[in-house]
Protein backbone atom coordinates (compact mmCIF):
# COMPACT_ATOMS: atom_id res chain seq x y z
CA UNK A 1 0.00 0.00 0.00
CA UNK A 2 1.50 3.21 -1.03
CA UNK A 3 0.87 6.65 1.30
CA UNK A 4 -1.30 9.37 -0.52
CA UNK A 5 -0.44 12.18 -2.31
CA UNK A 6 -0.94 15.80 -1.02
CA UNK A 7 -2.50 17.51 -4.09
CA UNK A 8 -3.20 20.76 -2.38
CA UNK A 9 -0.94 23.26 -0.06
CA UNK A 10 -2.74 25.08 2.81
CA UNK A 11 -0.49 27.97 3.11
CA UNK A 12 -0.62 29.98 6.23
CA UNK A 13 0.40 33.75 5.55
CA UNK A 14 1.66 36.49 7.99
CA UNK A 15 1.84 40.12 6.59
CA UNK A 16 4.34 42.98 8.20
CA UNK A 17 4.37 46.38 8.19
CA UNK A 18 3.60 47.56 4.72
CA UNK A 19 2.84 44.26 3.80
CA UNK A 20 0.08 44.00 5.75
CA UNK A 21 -1.02 47.88 5.13
CA UNK A 22 -1.05 46.85 1.04
CA UNK A 23 -2.95 43.07 1.62
CA UNK A 24 -5.75 44.88 3.93
CA UNK A 25 -5.31 42.05 6.19
CA UNK A 26 -2.27 40.84 9.18
CA UNK A 27 -2.69 37.11 7.85
CA UNK A 28 -5.40 34.85 5.97
CA UNK A 29 -5.09 31.28 4.70
CA UNK A 30 -4.97 30.08 1.09
CA UNK A 31 -5.13 27.16 -1.04
CA UNK A 32 -2.69 26.14 -3.86
CA UNK A 33 -1.76 23.63 -5.64
CA UNK A 34 1.26 20.96 -3.63
CA UNK A 35 3.46 21.66 -6.07
CA UNK A 36 3.34 25.53 -5.95
CA UNK A 37 6.46 27.93 -5.98
CA UNK A 38 7.18 30.38 -3.96
CA UNK A 39 7.13 32.91 -6.98
CA UNK A 40 3.31 31.12 -7.87
CA UNK A 41 2.55 32.46 -4.17
CA UNK A 42 3.89 35.95 -4.69
CA UNK A 43 1.68 36.54 -8.37
CA UNK A 44 -1.81 35.20 -6.81
CA UNK A 45 -1.00 37.53 -3.81
CA UNK A 46 -0.45 40.53 -6.60
CA UNK A 47 -3.50 39.64 -8.47
CA UNK A 48 -5.45 39.17 -5.20
CA UNK A 49 -4.60 42.36 -3.36
CA UNK A 50 -3.41 44.76 -5.72
CA UNK A 51 -0.38 46.05 -7.77
CA UNK A 52 1.27 47.85 -4.38
CA UNK A 53 1.49 44.50 -2.50
CA UNK A 54 2.71 42.75 -5.83
CA UNK A 55 5.58 45.78 -5.90
CA UNK A 56 6.00 45.33 -2.06
CA UNK A 57 6.37 41.12 -2.16
CA UNK A 58 9.25 41.95 -4.77
CA UNK A 59 11.87 43.67 -2.19
CA UNK A 60 10.29 41.93 0.83
CA UNK A 61 11.84 38.50 2.40
CA UNK A 62 9.37 35.63 2.46
CA UNK A 63 10.12 33.12 5.26
CA UNK A 64 8.77 29.85 4.92
CA UNK A 65 8.61 27.82 8.05
CA UNK A 66 11.12 30.53 9.59
CA UNK A 67 13.54 29.92 6.94
CA UNK A 68 14.63 32.78 4.59
CA UNK A 69 13.19 31.60 0.64
CA UNK A 70 15.66 33.21 -1.53
CA UNK A 71 15.24 30.80 -4.53
CA UNK A 72 11.23 31.41 -5.38
CA UNK A 73 11.40 28.74 -8.02
CA UNK A 74 11.39 25.76 -5.72
CA UNK A 75 8.75 24.18 -4.25
CA UNK A 76 6.70 25.68 -1.19
CA UNK A 77 6.79 22.91 0.77
CA UNK A 78 9.41 19.94 1.46
CA UNK A 79 8.35 16.84 0.90
CA UNK A 80 4.90 15.84 1.14
CA UNK A 81 3.86 18.53 3.79
CA UNK A 82 0.08 20.05 3.27
CA UNK A 83 0.39 23.09 5.07
CA UNK A 84 3.10 25.77 5.01
CA UNK A 85 3.62 29.37 7.47
CA UNK A 86 4.90 31.92 5.06
CA UNK A 87 5.54 35.52 6.81
CA UNK A 88 6.17 38.47 4.17
CA UNK A 89 8.77 40.71 6.10
CA UNK A 90 9.16 44.18 3.61
CA UNK A 91 12.33 46.06 4.73
CA UNK A 92 12.16 48.12 7.85
CA UNK A 93 13.38 51.51 8.17
CA UNK A 94 15.81 52.27 11.21
CA UNK A 95 18.84 50.63 13.41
Amino acid sequence: MTAATTTTLTVHLRYFAAAAEAAGVAAEDLTLPAAATAADLADLLAVRHGSELGRILGISSLLVDDVVREELDGPLAAGDRPVVRVDVLPPFAGG
